[in-house]
């Protein structure tokens, strides 16, 4: 309901009909509205960056841990926009308490990549100057742009790779 009406737009009342619970329940387990806001979004969002470091634990060295962790965000928040929403257009600038669980779901993601960089640092000249720390901001950052591309154009699709051949069709060329 957060994601779809938005944050403003939904009442307690709102949620306990659509959850078939009373007010008091809802009260027993959320001391408010925005407590609850911050506890599906910690949910929500923990159970997308766990998905991504997963999926990023099989690659088979920091470029392809690093490839698949992006791309997992990616194509997650692309398959469950409604995350995607909370994480980056509901919570943003909603409340302090709510920005921590949101910056703590960024700072998640960006330590693994991170953490790929200083593994990288003394195998790869391209890493070699980088800081690891404003590398994986900085790639938070550029994911965030690109889900938020696929979030609004509902054409595009996260899904295809790059170096499928469907794409270099549609483009006119043949993969080899």
């Amino acid at each position: 309901m957060f994601a779809a009406r938005g944050y403003h737009d939904t009442s307690v009342d709102d949620i306990v009909a659509r959850a078939r619970m009373s007010k008091s329940a809802f009260y027993e387990q959320f001391d408010s509205k925005e407590h609850c806001f911050r506890e599906v979004l910690a949910q929500e969002g923990g159970e997308l960056i766990h998905a991504v470091i997963a999926a990023a634990a099989d690659g088979s060295d920091h470029r392809d841990r690093m490839r698949r962790g992006i791309r997992a965000f990616v194509v997650a928040c692309y398959k469950r926009s409604t995350v995607a929403r909370l994480m980056m257009v509901e919570s943003v600038g909603l409340s302090a308490s709510v920005e921590e669980v949101r910056h703590q779901l960024q700072e998640r993601f960006a330590h693994m990549v991170a953490e790929e960089v200083r593994l990288a640092l003394l195998d790869d000249a391209f890493y070699a100057n980088q800081d690891p720390q404003v590398f994986g901001r900085a790639v938070v950052g550029a994911v965030n742009d690109a889900v938020g591309y696929f979030l609004t154009h509902p054409g595009a699709d996260a899904r295809v790779d790059s170096r499928s051949p469907r794409r270099g069709r549609r483009r006119g060329r043949t993969s080899s």
